[in-house]
C-alpha cells in the first residue's frame, strides 16, 4: 500500500506563491501589524504605565518584554502607548501634506503656464532647503507642542508628491479626450476634477502611506530634541530623549527596545507603501 501523499494545494507555501499573492500577503500583514500598534494603547489600557518601584530597572524578561523603567513602569505599554500616539500623529500631519502635495501638483499640471512655473520654482525651493533644519524652524516657530509638529511635518514633506502628481497630470492633461474637453469649453477646474483625479488616486494613496514613516521619524526626532510633543505625553521620542540618562549606567532596554519598535514601524509602513505601489503598476502587479 503507498503512503497518501498531500495534494499539491495542501502543499503549497509561501515560495509557491506568486507575485501579486506574494505582495498581497505582505500588504495583509504589514497592515495587521500596524493596526496592532494604532489600537494597542486601547486594548491595553493604563495599567503598565503605573509606576512599581519595586520593580524598578529590571532586565526584559517574560513579565516584561521590554524590561521595566526606573519607576517600575512596564517599558512594552510604554512603547506601545508611545508607538501609538506617535503613528497617530504622523498620519495626521501626513495626510495633510498630501492634501497640499496633491492640489498643488494638479493645479500646476492642469492650468500650466506661469502658475506652473511658480509652483515648480516654490517645489525647488523647499528641496534646495535642508529639511530637517526647515522643519525644526517651522515647529519652534508655531511654538511646539502636537499642533507645531504637525503643522511643521505637513510643510516640509508634500514636495516629492506634489512632483509625482504634477507629473502625472500633465501627461493625462495631454491626452486626447482632456483635450477635447478644453475645446468643448469645460473649466480647468471641472476636467481636474472628472478627468485627472480620479487617474491620480493610486499616486496619492502610496504616496501618501510612504509619507508616514517619515513623519513618524520627523515626529519622533522633533520630540526627541525637546520641541515635539508635551513631555508628560508617552510619545516615542519622549520615551527614547529620557532613556539617554540612563542607557550609562547599563540600562540598554531603555533606549534599545524602544527604538527597535520604532524602526520596525517604520520599515512596517515603508514596505506596504513599496508592495502597494507594486501592486497597482500594471508592470508588476501580476506574474
Amino acid at each position: 500500500m503507498t503512503s497518501p501523499t498531500l495534494s499539491r494545494p495542501q502543499r503549497r507555501s509561501y515560495l509557491s506563491l506568486n507575485r501579486r499573492q506574494k505582495t498581497l500577503l505582505v500588504i495583509a500583514t504589514c497592515s495587521f501589524f500596524l493596526l496592532t500598534i494604532i489600537l494597542s494603547s486601547s486594548l491595553m489600557g493604563d495599567s503598565g504605565l503605573n509606576p512599581v518601584l519595586t520593580q524598578r530597572n529590571e532586565p526584559p524578561s517574560f513579565a516584561h518584554g521590554f524590561g521595566t523603567d526606573w519607576l517600575g513602569r512596564d517599558m512594552l505599554s510604554r512603547s506601545l502607548h508611545g508607538m501609538s500616539l506617535s503613528v497617530r500623529v504622523g498620519l495626521l500631519a501626513a495626510s495633510f501634506s498630501a492634501i497640499i502635495g496633491t492640489g498643488l501638483g494638479l493645479i500646476s499640471g492642469t492650468l500650466g503656464g506661469k502658475v506652473d512655473a511658480v509652483i515648480t520654482w516654490i517645489i525647488d525651493v523647499f528641496f534646495s532647503l535642508p529639511h530637517l533644519v526647515l522643519l525644526i524652524m517651522i515647529a519652534f516657530a508655531m511654538g511646539g507642542g502636537t499642533n507645531g509638529v504637525i503643522i511643521a511635518v505637513a510643510l516640509t514633506h508634500w514636495t516629492g508628491l506634489a512632483r509625482v502628481i504634477r507629473a502625472e497630470t500633465l501627461q493625462v492633461n495631454s491626452s486626447d479626450y482632456v483635450q477635447l474637453s478644453h475645446k468643448l469649453g469645460r473649466s480647468p477646474l471641472w476636467i481636474a476634477r472628472h478627468h485627472i483625479f480620479p487617474h491620480v488616486i493610486p499616486q496619492l494613496l502610496v504616496g501618501l502611506i510612504l509619507l508616514f514613516p517619515h513623519a513618524i521619524l520627523h515626529e519622533a526626532a522633533l520630540s526627541f530634541i525637546g520641541i515635539g510633543l508635551s513631555p508628560h505625553t508617552p510619545a516615542i521620542g519622549i520615551i527614547l530623549a529620557e532613556s539617554m540618562r540612563h542607557l550609562s549606567t547599563g540600562y540598554w532596554w531603555l533606549g534599545v527596545m524602544p527604538g527597535v519598535l520604532l524602526l520596525v514601524t517604520v520599515k512596517a509602513f515603508d514596505t506596504l507603501g513599496e508592495n502597494l505601489r507594486a501592486l497597482i503598476d500594471p508592470k508588476t502587479s501580476q506574474g
